[in-house]
């Protein structure tokens, strides 16, 4: 929950807050992270209604019409201050009686409630739906689509949610959730051409349940489902909300609710499209250390919007056989995978195999195709009609692409996605410098992990074995760093001696010491064996 920091002053002492408001939806308050209780139901609807008004003076003449209508109390103007004051405390704890503080003031002889787009969901809203609107003008389809998706996100129900007590406040809220309405609707005018159809599922369908009746909604949601390959879904919203149309309103579905109900019917919608490939390998659970890697990643990975981008962002990882490179890849390949919403592929391309017979990039185009939604039937012949379709379906896509076990620049280059919004990941035993002289990709060298890394990943490893764990602790530190020497602190290795250990309580930390003194691990044997043990 991201919020702004403000300071709220007393008599002793300044104490600073986060402040978070929400209307889009129930009317919540949050201060420090934490929900607070914004009064009694008049009080919560002042400051619905001056939340609604965010940037616009109230008199208390449209305050006092917005809370009871044409009927107030004769205490009506002193009630409104009253509240004034309880709610400049409720948002700034702290603050000195009937001072104004930072969000609520006077404005001569109004009101006026002002909060940035950090405080205030439905301030958050506008800007994002007005960035999203700004990208779909500049002809940027996929990225306004990214962002009417976040702003939809914010939205939880009806606005200020059954706080409306008069026809001033219903229509004030009915008019915020009409912007609902509308960034749902233009959301889906994108995701379906783009098959994401079945993205715009969840907020449409909150949507249809705030708006009942709105016909408009509902066409995007029967156009959404079908689009989805959902047809029968598709078919029963609109049965749901004609019948609702005629047994309480008494009329019938107009012409873009009857439409989008013959589009379903001639299944003229945009039919679904290959669900996105999702083929990361599973993350290590133990995974330990290696912060300042990650962090090179996600700084690197943080350009991917760069506006001179031509090509993918591409990162190449290096290092010895058993070092991590592919574990580091996997785990962050798993961080950043939800910001590519046309999925993730992964592929060994065996360039480690001493033998050579590592695939082809022919061979890598076919897999790849087939994890993008091509029939082995459809898979064309030849290596150029193979790369050619390979170009086609990721144009224009945002895809993060694994590729490990490279042998060299060659054997990857063909395979990299035709698109400035993907990210490949790389790792190979050797420095891919032609990656980076000629495909602008950013090198990272993967070492051993330190010391004090190497021992946290034994301890992880032998969580399960607290008397393992104990021994390691209470071990001399020279004769545990003879081990962690003997290894090389390769991960790999260090994983295979924990499984050891782990296997056989008989074996202490001592006549380990003392067998890879006399024979080092090494974790290339270890990993072409069956049966790998330290040693070996």
């Amino acid at each position: 929950m991201t919020a702004l920091t403000f300071a709220a002053v007393s008599d002793s002492a300044v104490v600073s807050h986060r402040l978070r408001l929400e209307i889009l939806g129930a009317l919540r308050v949050w201060l420090d992270g934490t929900e607070v209780d914004a009064g009694a139901r008049q009080q919560r609807c002042l400051l619905a209604m001056f939340l609604a008004h965010e940037g616009r003076p109230l008199g208390v003449a449209e305050l006092i019409g917005m809370l009871w209508g044409d009927d107030p109390p004769a205490s009506a103007v002193n009630v409104i201050h009253k509240y004034v004051g309880a709610l400049r405390r409720l948002l700034e704890p702290g603050l000195e009686t009937r001072a104004a503080g930072s969000y609520l003031r006077r404005h001569g002889s109004a009101y006026l409630f002002s909060a940035g787009s950090a405080e205030l969901d439905l301030s958050t809203f506008r800007a994002t739906v007005a960035a999203a609107r700004e990208d779909v003008a500049a002809g940027r389809d996929r990225a306004g689509l990214d962002r009417y998706a976040q702003a939809l996100r914010l939205w939880h129900g009806t606005a200020a949610d059954t706080l409306a007590d008069s026809a001033a406040a219903t229509a004030t809220f009915a008019k915020i959730d009409s912007e609902f309405f509308d960034a749902v609707i233009a959301a889906t005018a994108l995701a379906v051409p783009a098959h994401q159809g079945a993205r715009m599922l969840a907020p449409l369908r909150l949507a249809a349940s705030v708006g009942r009746f709105h016909e408009p909604v509902h066409a995007a949601l029967v156009t959404a489902l079908a689009a989805a390959g959902q047809q029968a879904a598709a078919l029963s919203a609109y049965r749901v909300i004609r019948e609702r149309l005629t047994g309480e309103l008494g009329i019938d579905p107009g012409p873009e609710l009857q439409a989008a109900h013959r589009r379903v019917l001639t299944q003229t919608t945009v039919p679904a499209d290959f669900p996105p490939p999702a083929q990361l390998p599973h993350d290590q659970p133990m995974f330990t250390g290696r912060a300042t890697e990650l962090a090179v990643l996600a700084e690197i990975a943080g350009t991917r919007d760069a506006a001179d981008h031509t090509g993918p962002l591409i990162v190449a990882l290096d290092g010895v056989a058993g070092v991590g490179k592919s574990t580091l890849a996997v785990h962050f390949a798993h961080r950043v995978a939800g910001d590519f919403a046309d999925g993730q592929l992964a592929l060994d391309l065996r360039g480690n195999r001493s033998d050579g017979d590592g695939l082809t990039a022919g061979e890598a185009l076919a897999t790849l195709l087939y994890g993008l939604g091509v029939p082995t039937h459809d898979l064309p012949e030849s290596y150029d009609a193979r790369l050619g379709a390979y170009r086609s379906r990721t144009a224009g896509k945002q895809i993060l692409l694994l590729l490990d076990n490279v042998r060299d620049a060659g054997q990857v280059r063909p395979l990299f996605p035709a698109s400035p919004g993907s990210m490949v990941l790389v790792t190979s035993r050797r420095s891919l410098i032609g990656l980076a002289a000629h495909d602008g990709a950013h090198l990272l060298r993967v070492d051993p992990p330190d010391a004090a890394s190497a021992r946290e990943l034994l301890r992880r490893r032998l969580a399960a074995a607290p008397n393992r764990v104990a021994e390691i602790d209470a071990a001399a530190t020279g004769a545990l760093d003879s081990i962690l020497a003997s290894c090389g602190r390769l991960p790999l290795t260090l994983a295979i001696l924990a499984a050891r250990l782990s296997g056989d309580p008989r074996l202490s930390l001592a006549a380990v010491a003392a067998e890879l003194a006399v024979r080092p691990a090494d974790p290339a044997a270890a990993r072409s064996s069956s049966r790998p043990h330290i040693g070996q």
